[in-house]
């Protein structure tokens, strides 16, 4: 195992590091203080969508316990705390009154984080669409990207003299592709067309929710937190090759085209823009504005090859096997080259801002022993990754933080409880905490930073 002293030289001595969470996964309280209920809530109590029929109403309870959990924070040595904040709590019906409670609880939060020397990095949206919005159309429709500006905007004009970065959206592919194609997360729609028309207007919505922050926070940095696909021939063939840059197409240039150039990719277009909705005069314009940040969450690699019937939609490729039989409980492969692939393919496709690794983890389920979690295949993964961020600082890459996903287990969406990704151990009967193997590390690691408590070349 390698000493956190000795991998800390490799980091900038302004590098941040931080742990992060979301709203719906760790606050539980979803009928407290004028909450309305989500996507999620919905989604969970239907049969078959989540694992045993797990929801949020309690999960890490974190609602009831923040001042504990906010010590835990500072406990754990980071600098910075990535979290999201709830819609259905601020504008409970997605439209219409604020909530004053929901915006107490924030203030709480950002407050509480101020007091104990941790920064604040927030997160407008991580999927909890309040369940009203639905029944208009949710992000099929154009006007939920106005009312996600409306919502930006009155938390940016509560919380954005505090906040220390903010992001717009976690994750739009998950959104997309995962809850309106693939039928995985809520809403559970199995349609192309849904999944087009929520593309467009998702990232229309970021973009008016940039305007919205910048209107009543201009010093904020604002960003956007992307899953990107590291995309993997499964052989050196053209064939296979050519199925990976459709496959960047439709993974990633989905989103990053518009937000980065303006435009949506051209093969993409080509296949599948007679099913988009119609794009407005100034759209496009609206979704390509200049980013301060951008923010990437990388578990592992995607591995494709050409599907040579072109049977169903673009970008008519297959999945290909893994190098190897390495994976973790959830059953991702293990592959810390992807996420220096990923890096150094988007910034040679498209002009980035400097770059956080948002979210970075694995998922192993070990359990308390003696008042120990002994993970280390969890501290292996974040060791061999940390390592490859170090080396794209070394390349010149302009890589800013990292944030560890996730401070403690939670509520795995469709996966319920059963899979664990924290550097603290939940009990979810007690709600004791408990830091694992892999969490005291990592703590002494961030513990070095930022600059002044640490020496750097």
């Amino acid at each position: 195992m390698i000493d956190p002293k000795l991998l800390a030289d490799r980091f900038p001595g302004d590098f941040t590091f931080g742990v992060a969470t979301a709203a719906f996964q760790i606050e539980g309280a979803t009928k407290a203080d004028g909450r309305k209920p989500s996507i999620w809530d919905a989604f969970a109590n239907m049969p078959g969508r989540v694992y045993q029929r797990n929801n949020g109403d309690v999960a890490c309870d974190h609602y009831n316990r923040l001042e504990q959990d906010l010590d835990l924070i500072k406990e754990m040595g980071v600098e910075a705390y990535r979290f999201s904040i709830a819609w259905p709590r601020i504008i409970p019906e997605g439209t219409g009154p604020v909530n004053e409670a929901g915006l107490d609880f924030y203030d709480r939060l950002v407050d509480g984080c101020k007091a104990r020397g941790i920064k604040t990095f927030a997160t407008l949206y991580h999927w909890d669409l309040p369940l009203a919005l639905a029944g208009d159309g949710g992000w099929t429709a154009r006007s939920t990207a106005h009312a996600f500006q409306r919502y930006a905007k009155t938390v940016m004009a509560r919380l954005g003299d505090r906040l220390d970065s903010v992001a717009t959206f976690n994750e739009p592919w998950c959104i997309v592709w995962l809850s309106h194609l693939y039928g995985v997360h809520a809403p559970g729609e199995r349609n192309m067309q849904a999944a087009l028309y929520a593309m467009h207007y998702m990232n229309l919505a970021h973009g008016l929710g940039v305007e919205a922050i910048r209107s009543v926070a201009p010093k904020v940095p604002v960003g956007i937190v992307l899953n990107a696909a590291s995309i993997l021939p499964g052989s050196d063939s053209p064939e296979d090759a050519a199925a990976v840059e459709r496959a960047h197409q439709f993974h990633n240039g989905a989103f990053f085209d518009p937000i980065f150039k303006g435009e949506y990719p051209k093969q993409f277009l080509e296949a599948l823009g007679d099913r988009m909705p119609v794009i407005e005069d100034g759209d496009l314009k609206t979704i390509n504005q200049k980013l301060d940040w951008w923010g990437l969450n990388y578990y592992m690699p995607m591995r494709v090859s050409d599907d040579a019937s072109k049977s169903g939609d673009f970008p008519w490729t297959k999945e290909a096997p893994p190098v190897s039989d390495v994976k973790t409980d959830i059953g991702w492969e293990i592959y810390s080259p992807g996420l220096k692939h990923v890096v150094e393919d988007l910034n040679r496709r498209y002009d980035l801002p400097e770059c956080y690794i948002t979210e970075n983890g694995a998922c192993y389920n070990m359990g308390v022993v003696n008042g120990e979690v002994d993970d280390q295949p969890r501290l292996d993964y974040y060791i061999e990754h940390l390592g490859v961020v170090a080396d794209l600082i070394k390349d010149g890459y302009p890589m800013r933080g990292y944030f560890a996903w996730s401070l403690m287990d939670n509520f795995e969406w469709a996966e319920g409880y059963r899979m664990r990704f924290g550097l603290v151990h939940v009990d979810y009967e007690t709600q004791v905490r408990t830091i694992k193997k892999s969490g005291k590390w990592y703590r002494e690691l961030a513990s070095q930073f930022p600059k002044g408590n640490h020496k750097a070349d």
